[in-house]
């Protein structure tokens, strides 16, 4: 299992690029890197029951948003979907989709019509819009919350937003402090 630090949406160090025979590589610090270099972002997300896991792009605004791509993360380590997302410019706002059985009375509510919040995208775009679009489910169904209701609702929903967070640190060194002289 992958620790949190490694799961989400980062740049690729050099950029990135998917590579044609099933994208990213795992590299030794658990993280997804590429043997080339190019426009991509990371993904890495957790999910010990979803059959697939998509990353979606949009562009737009507010009325105007739209998906404009989806891509299927191809490789997977454990619990963890993994891909490097080729031409994902800085700035780019995403969200996720969960493939799976859809069983709510089973604890799996998969719903691919319904799109993810990242749970770590650094930055956030926009506001949750309430709409009953949102539920997996059709509100006005004899059968509840095990119905399924088809209609996508990334109109209502905010989007993760891909940032560069790299920060150089020029000449300034870890202090070295022993862990027992710590606070």
């Amino acid at each position: 299992m992958s620790s949190p630090e490694n799961l989400g949406v980062t740049p690729c160090a050099g950029g990135g690029a998917a590579s044609p025979d099933g994208g990213g590589v795992v590299t030794p610090d658990g993280g997804v890197g590429t043997p080339n270099g190019g426009g991509g972002v990371n993904v890495a997300v957790f999910s010990a029951h979803a059959a697939a896991i998509e990353f979606c792009l949009f562009e737009g605004h507010g009325d105007n948003e739209r998906e404009i791509r989806r891509w299927r993360l191809r490789d997977r380590t454990g619990d963890v979907f993994h891909d490097i997302v080729p031409d994902v410019p800085m700035g780019a706002r995403y969200g996720l989709r969960a493939h799976g059985v859809f069983a709510p009375n089973e604890g799996h509510p998969f719903n691919p019509a319904k799109l993810l919040l990242d749970p770590y995208a650094k930055s956030i775009h926009g506001a949750l819009r309430w709409s009953d679009a949102l539920y997996g489910y059709r509100l006005e169904s004899s059968r509840a919350d095990l119905s399924f209701d088809r209609r996508d609702s990334a109109a209502f929903m905010p989007k993760g937003v891909v940032v560069d967070d790299y920060y150089n640190w020029g000449n300034d060194r870890s202090p070295e402090i022993p862990w027992e002289k710590t606070v």
